[in-house]
């Protein structure tokens, strides 16, 4: 009998960091950091893989390659705001995903 772990392979991990960088395009053009898709509920972050046209991760292993993709392309886009990589195209989506904080009719 094999101890292997299939999920760890060399092509499990291909097909991990692609999934990854679709997602980590799909929650860029709309504003999504890093921290603000690890902190979505497990539905919300299944509901944004499936508007990905991508099949949910199993493991938060590829979402915690997204986050840090996300992270990884908002410090690049810092240093270099006038290229066309930069831009974000649905920022205008972003509501959909990442509630403002509720305040309190109160303040």
């Amino acid at each position: 009998m094999s101890d292997a772990d299939f999920a760890h392979t060399d092509r499990a991990e291909k097909n991990r960091r692609d999934k990854a960088l679709g997602l980590a395009r799909f929650a860029w053009h709309r504003g999504i950091t890093g921290a603000e898709l690890l902190a979505m509920t497990d539905d919300n972050r299944r509901r944004l893989a499936r508007a990905a046209d991508a099949h949910p991760p199993r493991s938060m292993e590829t979402w915690t390659l997204v986050a840090s993709l996300l992270d990884e392309k908002s410090a690049w886009a810092q240093t270099h705001p006038d290229h066309p990589s930069a831009a974000r195209e649905h920022l205008d989506e972003r509501i959909m995903w990442v509630k403002p904080p509720t305040r309190s009719w109160l303040d």
